[in-house]
């Protein structure tokens, strides 16, 4: 299975990394790779597999994020998943939240080294020529000795997986909230450089705490990849540099109002669709942040979407707010 390219992605993030976002994401950047919310086995095999697996081909490179802990029900979902035509098929062993841990999902698997590995066995049998992949912590409460993280990603690789994208921060299973465990405790990235240097023939993207492009690069070219989370969904713009900076694309960025129209058929289309306007528009109001007229932008997409009938003229009129907002 070939190695998958070096990259700049975004973090798989619940509420946010929906297809709406995505087909944004890619308006604005050609080449970052994007992942799905994580969606779980179950919910697949036994929910509305248009929805929760459906997405634009515009959106490629595109991964999809699964949860789950069964290695029969992950199997079929990865073969869904490379039926169409998904880029990657990622597991996730990376989330605290309670929910997920109810479930046997989430960062909870890391303690199960050799459950996941049959995991990704399974899901590696179905996903055919689709590489499989893991999204880890550096360890989860008093499971935090880099000797069990060496056997953690050791024992997984034996399934079948050759990249880990590692949130370099260890998890704590109780006692901290999902956010609190996004800013505690410490970052160690050295963390993740032993492991590209103990695993040179695994693939390794550095995951946790990174806020700019500028941040990012180094580690960009020490290893394999960067995953950016909160901040690329706050700021979807910090993306426009991706192509030229990582990428060598000589084609000139977009900007945030030329992004904004360029998302407006998209927008008529899932509206004629039946879907309501708040969940397409709310992933745009940071596509102005820092800029003057931000505040009128978000504030007409927030009041216009909530209107029965409202459509894609809302954006439209939101445009027109920034201009009104600069004295244009």
């Amino acid at each position: 299975m070939q190695p998958i390219p070096k990259h700049i992605s975004v973090a798989p993030m619940m509420e946010c990394t929906d297809r709406h976002f995505r087909y944004l994401a890619r308006l604005i950047s050609k080449h970052t790779r994007l992942y799905t919310e994580m969606v779980t086995a179950p919910a697949i095999l036994h929910g509305k597999k248009d929805f929760l697996l459906g997405y634009d081909p515009s959106e490629h490179p595109v991964a999809l994020q699964l949860g789950g802990s069964v290695p029969d029900e992950l199997e079929r979902c990865a073969a869904m998943g490379a039926e169409l035509g998904y880029d990657e098929i990622n597991l996730n062993c990376g989330c605290p939240s309670d929910r997920v841990q109810s479930g046997k999902f989430g960062a909870c698997l890391m303690a199960e080294p050799a459950l996941v590995r049959d995991c990704v066995r399974s899901m590696v049998r179905g996903a055919g020529n689709v590489p499989v992949t893991v999204k880890c912590r550096i360890g989860i409460d008093d499971k935090d000795s880099y000797g069990e993280l060496k056997a953690f990603v050791a024992t997984v690789a034996e399934g079948g997986c050759g990249l880990f994208a590692v949130h370099a921060r260890k998890a704590w299973l109780s006692g901290l909230s999902p956010k609190e465990n996004r800013e505690k405790p410490p970052l160690r990235y050295d963390v993740v450089q032993k492991l590209a240097a103990d695993f040179p023939e695994l693939q390794f993207v550095l995951n946790g705490g990174v806020v700019s492009l500028d941040q990012a690069e180094p580690w960009f070219h020490e290893l394999d990849g960067v995953m950016i989370g909160r901040e690329a969904y706050r700021d979807p713009m910090m993306l426009a540099a991706v192509d030229r900076r990582f990428h060598g694309s000589t084609e000139p960025a977009p900007g945030p109002t030329e992004v904004a129209r360029a998302y407006l058929p998209y927008v008529r289309d899932r509206v004629a669709r039946g879907e309501r306007l708040h969940f397409i528009t709310r992933h745009l109001h940071g596509l102005f942040i820092g800029a003057k007229g931000a505040k009128a932008w978000r504030t007409a997409l927030a009041e216009g979407s909530a209107r029965p009938g409202a459509g894609a003229e809302v954006i439209e009129r939101a445009l027109d707010a920034i201009l009104e907002a600069r004295g244009i």
